[in-house]
């Protein structure tokens, strides 16, 4: 990423469920990421701590989460993401993937955030969505003085009311100030939290909309939950795109993306 460089597109499901449909996913969105000129990091979680019910589907845990990240990996030769949410697992997590993220809710935790800055690791802090751009400058400068050389940043809407968010597009360039690439979640930003029946609800159709004015806004990546059937997934099923639509959505994009490059 930088001048010049191809936009980035992380995407997967939201949460792994087995082998065979992370592998699916991946190789579809790997070649639609090449067709269209993007670099593809392959994202998916092991462990969806921060559920809305007891009762929701959590992930196949650490172990075996690893196990099918370092497969989708090898397979697909491509570089992987992942989450943590306690300092104890940056060190083992390290040794699979290739980028920490630090989830929205957990980007002020200060020992989670150090934990994956020193493992040397590219480190990804989604903005908190109780957060305003321009405080994440501290986040960053936590894992800078960690020692962390590779930091990314990721905006995914603010709270606006009760099961809602908005996204000001004002903090890409505010959070890209602080030398840092930024990336744009594409599907969590039409999220309802916790505006389901015991889980989070979501506005799929307005994910082009909030891409194209993110991409047209420089932002450096774009960051989106894919599913081959969404309403069969076990997580985040309602703002995540099917896979064709991604396809076509970054058809768009990099439409967007070459019209305004060098002007943002």
């Amino acid at each position: 990423m930088g001048a010049g460089a191809s936009p980035l597109l992380i995407a997967g499901p939201c949460v792994l469920e087995d082998a065979d449909i992370a592998l699916e996913i991946g190789s579809f969105m790997q070649k639609a990421a090449v067709k269209n000129g993007f670099g593809y990091m392959f994202k998916a979680s092991f462990d969806k701590a921060n559920r809305t019910s007891i009762g929701s589907y959590r992930g196949p845990g650490m172990e075996r989460g690893l196990e099918i990240l370092n497969l989708v990996k090898q397979e697909l030769h491509c570089p992987v993401i992942t989450d943590i949410h306690i300092p104890a697992q940056a060190e083992p997590v390290a040794e699979v993937v290739d980028c920490l993220q630090i989830p929205a809710f957990l980007c002020r935790q200060t020992d989670l955030i150090v934990a994956a800055a020193r493992t040397r690791r590219a480190v990804n802090i989604k903005k908190g969505q109780f957060l305003s751009p321009w405080d994440m400058v501290h986040a960053v400068g936590k894992a800078r003085e960690a020692g962390c050389e590779h930091i990314l940043l990721t905006e995914r809407g603010c709270s606006f009311g009760y099961n809602n968010l908005v996204v000001d597009m004002r903090s890409l360039p505010i959070m890209r100030s602080f030398g840092c690439p930024v990336i744009f979640d594409a599907t969590h930003s039409v999220q309802l939290p916790g505006g389901g029946k015991g889980c989070s609800g979501g506005q799929r159709q307005f994910v082009p909309y909030l891409s194209r004015a993110a991409a047209a806004c420089g932002c450096d990546g774009i960051f989106m939950e894919v599913y081959p059937e969404p309403e069969k997934a076990r997580c985040d099923g309602p703002n995540s795109l099917s896979l064709v639509d991604a396809d076509l959505l970054l058809a768009q994009l990099r439409k967007v993306f070459d019209a305004t490059s060098g002007v943002c």
